[in-house]
């Protein structure tokens, strides 16, 4: 093991804000240069440590949640100091305001389990919510930017929750590093900042929004500078106190429901009835098995275990470790099996407590049909729904629902052997744009169908009442003689999935360590294009897959892959600079 404080040199090396941030930081640096990094990134190493490791898109954030697990807390301890810290720093992606899910694996136990803190449709929300008197669909940002799109929180409940079963450190211990980071002020990083820039109309469109966000003469603020939040510091100082109960039936409660409500240009119907109704449930992982591996992850009202597991079954029916990770035609291979995978998530997956679905969507014979569909060399003309077994079937059609790349990813380890895997997010870049208490509100009932029939038949993902939006957000353990493996997960709206089949596939199939599979370029095919990281050797596939048959597009793909792989007696762990990300362990 490197000697502890030498990943801080390698932290000189990048910038200003990074360093000032970490000054008094302590953990580990890498050793092995990954390939390849992505246009405009630094590339990364891959880090060791021994007993625990932390791996989120903040380095402030990894520094809370390392911290923690150095001060003998568990990866639940960890977690609850990085989600708050990543709500302060990172607000654009997630926060108090927003949901998520999480995989666990409890040591002790020998138990892999799933926690849903998704956020649920109001009690009051109809299907029409986002159509206007004529019954036509909304554009997005008109329904996105207000009160309208806000659905009841569920981070800090599964905070909480997670807590009460898995923590041993004191509540208050792991929200005072982000209520001090609150008060004292924090480094504005690049990426912030530029998300501002790029969000300027929309943020600057409510006084207390654009008060936090840009300077007295409108300006973003720059990267580097000091962002103070004293409202936020007070809310957790109230949760330090309280517990987080009091976030639902308080006094926060009832600002944020009145607050969406009585917005002028676009209110919703959120109310302190769908607080205190909220609850976070726990449900069994969905697994595939993968070679000598099973693939976990979140089930429905995620969609994420389910199309990552179809992807790679369906191209496990193929040779992709032969063909390398610089084959045209493998990627061909995944594109296709990715577009097979979206169809039928498109046609049944959603919230199953709302929404029957099939039960065959995993069945090898099923997947290996699917595969066969697949000609090598050439892309599929037509992409279509399945029809796996199911025990109940009815008529759906397809969704339309708009899925964008905000989000964020945490990965932890700590010495017991207990791993969470968690995908957090407010759902598109600053989520619906308004504030309440130092933290912004989410947009999630976005992910639902703008729709809910089509040529007579309903949606599966059609909004109602108390329902929860389907997701793309993938938290994944790979398991390995009942043991975890690797812990990984990704932010990237519906790209999601493929930027984790992309980091499973270039691992297992080609021989990559962690960092090396996370920093390969991305190359993703959802729903008939294929879309090209720009600015990385992805776009040398551009002409042998336009010749394939595929339409093609170049462009940005931030991905924000954390990994930490689980070796006898070592832990591995990669992080996406793609997102600023750092891995801190000892």
């Amino acid at each position: 093991m490197m000697k502890r404080n030498n990943w801080l040199k390698i932290a000189t090396l990048s910038p200003l804000w990074l360093v000032s941030s970490l000054s008094l930081a302590t953990g580990q640096a890498a050793d092995s240069v990954a390939p390849e990094a992505a246009s405009g990134t630094q590339k990364k190493t891959l880090a060791h440590a021994q007993e625990f490791m932390v791996a989120t898109a903040n380095p402030v954030a990894t520094k809370a949640g390392y911290d923690i697990l150095k001060a003998g807390g568990s990866a639940i301890d960890a977690l609850v100091a990085v989600q708050m810290t990543l709500g302060l720093v990172e607000p654009q992606s997630s926060g108090l305001g927003g949901g998520a899910f999480a995989v666990y694996y409890n040591a002790s136990a020998k138990k892999l389990t799933t926690f849903d803190g998704r956020e649920t449709a109001p009690l009051e929300a109809t299907p029409e919510l986002f159509q206007d008197k004529n019954g036509k669909p909304l554009s997005f940002y008109t329904a996105v930017v207000g009160g309208r799109s806000v659905g009841t929180p569920g981070t800090v409940k599964l905070m909480g929750e997670l807590h009460n079963r898995y923590g041993k450190l004191p509540w208050k211990d792991l929200l005072a590093p982000a209520e001090a980071l609150a008060k004292n002020g924090f480094m504005v990083s690049p990426r912030l900042s530029s998300s501002i820039e790029k969000s300027q109309e929309r943020l600057a469109r409510y006084p207390d929004t654009k008060a936090y966000f840009f300077n007295g003469d409108g300006s973003p603020r720059a990267a580097g500078s000091v962002l103070k939040n004293p409202e936020y510091a007070k809310t957790l100082n109230l949760l330090a106190k309280e517990g987080s109960d009091v976030f639902y039936y308080g006094q926060i409660a009832k600002d944020i429901a009145d607050k969406v409500r009585n917005i002028e240009d676009n209110p919703g119907v959120l109310s302190i009835d769908d607080f205190a109704t909220y609850q976070v449930k726990e449900r069994a992982p969905v697994c595939l098995p993968y070679k000598q591996y099973d693939i976990c992850g979140m089930g429905p009202p995620s969609s994420g275990a389910l199309t990552v597991g179809q992807i790679l079954g369906i191209t496990q029916e193929f040779d992709l470790a032969n063909m390398g990770a610089h084959s045209a035609q493998a990627w061909q291979i995944i594109g296709d099996a990715s577009r097979l995978a979206f169809a039928d998530r498109g046609r049944y997956m959603a919230d199953t407590d709302y929404v029957p679905m099939p039960q065959g969507l995993l069945d090898k014979a099923y997947l290996k049909a699917r595969a066969q569909l697949i000609t090598q060399g050439k892309a599929l003309e037509k992409v279509a729904p399945g029809e796996p077994a199911w025990n109940h079937p009815i008529a759906l059609a397809d969704d339309i629902a708009i899925e964008f790349p905000s989000t964020s990813h945490i990965s932890i380890v700590d010495k017991e052997g207990n791993a969470v895997s968690i995908t957090t997010t407010i759902e598109s870049g600053f989520g619906s744009n308004v504030m309440s208490h130092g933290f912004l509100l989410n947009n999630e009932l976005t992910d639902f169908s703008f729709k809910s029939h089509q040529d007579g038949y309903p949606i599966a993902n059609r909004l109602e009442p108390g329902k929860r939006p389907r997701s793309s957000m993938s938290p994944t353990i790979v398991m390995k003689d009942s043991q975890p493996y690797l812990v990984v997960g990704s932010p990237g709206g519906s790209r999601i999935i493929g930027y984790v089949a992309k980091t499973l596939i270039a691992h297992i199939e080609w021989g990559m360590d962690i960092q090396q599979a996370i920093s390969l370029p991305n190359m993703v095919n959802r729903f008939g294009t294929y879309d090209l990281e720009k600015g990385t050797s992805a776009e040398s596939f551009e002409k042998p897959l336009t010749d394939m048959g595929f339409k093609v597009s170049i462009r940005d793909l931030n991905s924000g892959i954390q990994g930490i792989v689980v070796n006898t007696g070592e832990l591995l762990g990669g992080a996406d600079t793609r997102r600023e990300g750092l891995v801190l362990g000892d």
